[in-house]
């Protein structure tokens, strides 16, 4: 593919786009460690993203579309829309790059996120999660400003980012192992992690996890066309996968590659979060432990060579030290 092609705003994402966004994030980032946990006698590897500089994976996203704005975009900024991990990533990316950058965050954000998105230098601006239109409030900001929008998952830049992590899983596995993996377990939210690892790893099976209530992603591939978070979705601590609406580019991905979706409750995903502190020594949120909860609760069939992702660590420290205290 032509590099005039990967920069086209109108592209689908490709492994080409992957591999183009993985190695202008391994310029200025290391890999995050991939871990082995033996799970009932079998090994499987846990991809510590919660380990990244802003305690997430959206970091990978937000450094390949700011890269590519061009000088006109970078005078006016960007907006991005996020309950805090992709606000981070674009925080971060924005603060090093000297452009500026507002983020769209609903009222019940964890506070951890807010203060680190605010710490990042980025302008917040807060809406209702159940009875706002994020989207809207960052289209109608674009227009006012010039502002480029950022989504956190509906964008060919984002899905290649996020896809570095998977392409970093791939290489890391071969080192480890020999060989590849050959079922990938992922957070998803929006699927940009989800559908940017199947395009890293083309042979490997897609398994896409969600919290009870806001499988969206799962009932759409069951489907086998988008549907919506159902009417009243529950509350839920995972605030980061807090999705109404896939996409048509990530649930057309995941849907091309068959990729299959399971729910996790509560109480399976406190019981991974424990798992990852005790036996990984990791802090992982409760959206980035969702992976975790469905191979921890047997609803994933393991394989030799099963992969997963810990997404994100960025939870308030009351409420994770709650939940490791629990029994």
């Amino acid at each position: 593919m032509t590099e005039q092609y990967l920069m086209s705003p109108d592209r689908q994402p490709s492994l080409a786009g992957v591999e183009r966004a993985a190695k202008k994030i391994a310029a200025i980032l290391p890999a995050t460690p991939l871990l082995p946990l033996e799970v009932d006698g079998t090994t499987i590897w846990c991809k510590a993203e919660c380990l990244q500089p802003i305690g997430a994976f959206k970091i990978r996203g937000g450094w390949h579309r700011l890269t590519d704005l061009t000088e006109d975009q970078q005078k006016h900024g960007v907006v991005a829309f996020s309950s805090g991990n992709h606000a981070q990533g674009v925080a971060w990316a924005a603060r090093k790059l000297g452009v500026h950058a507002t983020i769209i965050m609903p009222e019940d954000a964890p506070q951890a996120k807010l203060d680190n998105t605010r710490a990042l230098g980025a302008e917040i601006i807060t809406y209702d999660r159940m009875s706002g239109s994020r989207e809207q409030l960052a289209a109608d900001f674009a227009a006012q400003t010039g502002a480029v929008v950022v989504p956190s998952f509906d964008d060919p830049w984002v899905v290649e980012g996020q896809g570095s992590c998977g392409l970093e899983i791939r290489e890391q596995m071969l080192a480890r192992t020999g060989s590849e993996p050959d079922q990938l377990v992922v957070c998803c939210g929006g699927g940009g992690l989800a559908s940017g690892t199947a395009l890293a790893n083309p042979d490997a099976n897609i398994v896409v996890v969600e919290p009870e209530g806001w499988d969206d992603m799962k009932r759409s591939l069951e489907l086998g066309t988008i549907v919506p978070v159902e009417q009243d979705p529950p509350a839920t601590e995972c605030d980061a996968l807090q999705t109404l609406m896939v996409s048509p580019i990530t649930f057309g991905i995941l849907r091309d590659r068959n990729a299959t979706g399971f729910a996790v409750t509560r109480d399976e995903v406190h019981h991974a979060m424990r798992v990852a502190f005790e036996k990984l020594h990791l802090v992982v949120e409760p959206g980035g432990a969702v992976a975790l909860a469905a191979i921890l609760a047997g609803k994933v069939k393991l394989t030799d060579h099963t992969a997963i992702t810990l997404s994100g660590g960025n939870v308030d420290r009351q409420l994770f030290a709650k939940i490791i205290a629990a029994n």
